[in-house]
């Protein structure tokens, strides 16, 4: 027998083709139509690419373009970050920042080379500085490749070449001086001038023999002696009265005896001045310094650290009208403080004056005739949509906002201390029920819809029961409660529904028109009056109001006297009261008059802007007219502000509103109406007055309408409100204020 000797190898062999062998038979044996072993799969080949550094690189000045300091740190190789803190980094660049005025910063590819674990770029980078206008700087960028990601090698050069070893830049500063404000005379409203701030020590002065002093006080300030006796005479033992703030030179011999009273107060200082104690203070604004926290946005824009910038009304709304162009110089210092290099330089621009539509003395005016209440006042031209004064009381003293006047602590603790908020613009801001003046709305709706005409009769009685189970009481009824002797208005037609104001008459129209699938007439109306949205003021904060579309007969006749869901504000009734008075017209109500520079030359100047139509007919607009006219001369029936307006020569229509503000509060006093005496020194104007909680509008709001009409047309008041027992002066040291309603979402 042949011997042979069989390696190892030859026999795992001989074992591997046997177990092919045995998987062939058995797959075989489980699929009679397999022919031939399944083939292995083909190998999958994965290629994986290096990263892209371009594209960190990118993202890196895409993030300092953002101002997303903390991006780009991230991006930052972990050499570089073993150098300089993330919060330092972030300091570093939002120093570099605040000291150029830097607005943009973009940049541009110029060369790229991308090698195994490091690569380089060459950059453009342009800076957009809000002093020195662009410049632009190159710059090498190295990368280096960290865990599969490229990162930059960063150093102080990358934000600027100048910045190597320490370097530094620094922008010394040209800030124009604050342009002013003024109302449309040209008398000054608020204005950077020498100022003298006013106060006394009441328990130093004896109110029976004060030697002249308040005479004196109330010639240089314009405050009335009983007022200022009123106000010496309720101060806190031992506190100290600021009286007001005026122009160091208004009057240079009375200021002089002022100063040898021992118990007066007077400090010079240069800064802001807003005239009378704060004339429209709701619509000027005030200034007040930049706080810490907004320091480098401001730095960045080109303030200096400073300054004092606009925070209200026209002062922020013409911040950059006002301020001008700011100039200055930007410089490269070394560690030790010495010049190394200049890198641009630009000269400041002086700022434009805002004239306003405002006529001052009517504000001011305006203003003392709301001092008693909480509410607004809103005057404007019919025919242009100039707002002539634009009250909101409690004011307040913009004053108070400025550290150099002596006053100013003691002027904003008491205006932080208001609980009424008096800088809540309540004329434009206000959201309010407008009460019966919806009528106003409601009866064009009426008319327009075909159902109603002039002459359409309705029974006003004490009780309306149209809705069963649901009576409802007529104002007469009231009345007729406190005074037994006021009885119904009885058979009306529209016209003289709405001179007596007959609530029963617009219950019916509002179920009527919601019965008769017209729903949405009213409130489809009052949209087309520009009620419920903004009238694009833009001077000023606005709110747009609510009108709902009432959802069941309630709503219905709720809206149709001015209750329920529905908000208006003071500056969106005096458009709409203009349009009635104009024959149809809304006009946008506008604040300036026109902004002029230093040499005389206007950049802008006011011109009328027509938003759009009433959507009511000439002939319905002249049927509201005459009820309008009939609610302050109707003696038959007696128009609801008759008796307010007898002897008044300035021809007048109106209409009164008495809106329920809670179950257990006053109604808020309207009265709206306009002037129709067409003199070319004078033109029309429409009045709105609210006074909030105070009472029924015949009674409060309408006396404060006619004394407007009276400042307007004759510079003066001519008769005295049952609260005064002197023009501006209430009978009473405490009179009756209201409280401020929560501003309505």
């Amino acid at each position: 027998m042949l011997n042979m000797k069989i390696s190892r190898w030859t026999i795992w062999l001989l074992i591997f083709i046997a177990f092919l062998s045995a998987c062939n038979v058995f797959n075989a044996g489980r699929n009679d139509h397999a022919t031939a072993t399944a083939a292995l799969p083909s190998p999958m080949v994965y290629i994986t690419h290096a990263p892209d550094a371009r594209l960190s690189l990118q993202k890196f000045f895409q993030a300092w373009k953002e101002f997303d300091y903390r991006a780009m740190y991230q991006l930052v190789a972990s050499s570089s970050q073993s150098q300089i803190p993330e919060e330092d980094f972030g300091a570093r660049y939002a120093q570099f920042a605040a000291e150029v005025a830097l607005q943009e910063v973009t940049f541009e590819v110029l060369d790229f080379l991308q090698k195994a674990e490091e690569s380089e770029a060459h950059l453009r980078l342009r800076y957009q500085s809000a002093v020195i206008g662009s410049f632009e700087r190159e710059v090498a960028v190295k990368m280096v490749l960290e865990h599969g990601a490229w990162r930059v090698i960063w150093d102080a050069t990358l934000m600027m070449p100048e910045l190597v070893n320490g370097n530094y830049v620094r922008m010394d500063r040209e800030i124009p001086r604050r342009r002013s404000i003024f109302d449309r005379y040209g008398n000054p409203l608020a204005a950077q001038t020498d100022s003298l701030a006013i106060g006394v020590w009441p328990d130093y002065i004896d109110l029976e023999d004060d030697g002249g002093l308040l005479g004196l006080l109330a010639r240089l300030t314009g405050i009335k002696a009983i007022t200022l006796s009123g106000w010496i005479e309720e101060a806190e033992p031992g506190a100290y009265l600021p009286i007001a703030e005026i122009p160091a030179d208004s009057d240079p011999e009375r200021i002089e005896i002022l100063k040898t009273y021992g118990a007066v107060v007077t400090s010079e200082y240069t800064s802001r001045l807003y005239y009378g104690n704060g004339i429209a203070p709701h619509v000027v604004g005030y200034v007040s310094a930049i706080q810490q926290e907004e320091l480098n946005d401001y730095l960045r824009r080109g303030y200096r650290s400073d300054e004092k910038v606009g925070r209200k009304g026209i002062e922020l709304w013409g911040e950059e009208i006002l301020g001008g162009t700011r100039g200055g110089t930007l410089y490269v210092f070394n560690p030790e403080g010495k010049y190394v290099a200049q890198i641009g330089s630009a000269a400041s621009r002086p700022g434009e004056d805002i004239y306003t539509t405002l006529d001052s003395a009517l504000q001011a005016g305006a203003q003392k005739a709301m001092s008693v209440f909480n509410g607004a006042i809103v005057v404007m031209e019919v025919d242009t949509g100039r707002v002539l004064a634009m009250v909101s009381t409690p004011g307040f003293n913009p004053n108070a906002y400025q550290t150099e006047n002596y006053n100013w602590s003691s002027w904003l603790d008491i205006l932080l201390n208001d609980p009424n908020t008096p800088q809540f613009n309540r004329a434009a801001q206000g959201q309010y029920p407008l009460g019966s003046v919806f009528k106003l709305v409601t009866i064009a709706a009426a008319l327009e819809s075909g159902r109603y005409v002039a002459e359409t009769q309705y029974e006003c009685g004490y009780v309306w029961e149209e809705l069963p189970g649901f009576p409802r009481y007529d104002w007469t009824y009231e009345h007729y409660q406190e005074d037994g002797i006021t009885r119904p208005s009885g058979l009306l037609n529209l016209k003289e529904g709405l001179i007596r104001s007959c609530n029963p008459f617009f219950w019916h129209i509002g179920l009527d028109l919601y019965n008769q699938g017209l729903g949405t007439a009213i409130s489809d109306m009052a949209r087309g009056f520009g009620l419920g949205s903004k009238t694009g003021i833009e001077v000023i904060e606005e709110e747009a109001g609510r009108i709902p579309d009432p959802q069941s007969q309630v709503e219905a006749i709720n809206l149709a006297i001015g209750q329920g869901d529905m908000l208006v504000t003071p500056l969106q009734v005096a458009r709409f009261v203009a349009a009635i008075a104009n024959g149809g017209t809304l006009y946008r109500p506008q604040l300036i008059e026109r902004i002029q520079g230093e040499s005389g030359a206007v950049s802008f100047q006011f011109t009328p802007e027509v938003q759009g139509s009433l959507p009511v007919s000439p002939e319905n607009l002249k049927i509201i007219q005459e009820a309008m006219l009939g609610v302050i001369r109707s003696q038959i029936p007696e128009g609801t502000a008759y008796r307010v307006f007898t002897g008044l020569d300035i021809p007048v229509a109106g209409k009164t509103g008495t809106a329920t503000s809670s179950d257990f509060d006053e109604p808020h006093a309207w009265f709206v109406g306009y002037t129709f005496a067409h003199r070319e020194d004078k033109p029309d104007i429409a009045i709105v007055v609210i006074a909030e909680k105070a009472g029924e509008g015949a009674e409060i709001a309408a006396p404060i309408f006619r004394r407007i009409v009276e400042l307007y047309f004759y510079g003066a008041p001519r008769k005295l409100y049952r609260w005064e027992a002197a023009f501006d002066v209430t009978k009473s040291p405490t009179p009756i204020i209201t409280e401020t309603p929560t501003p309505q979402p």
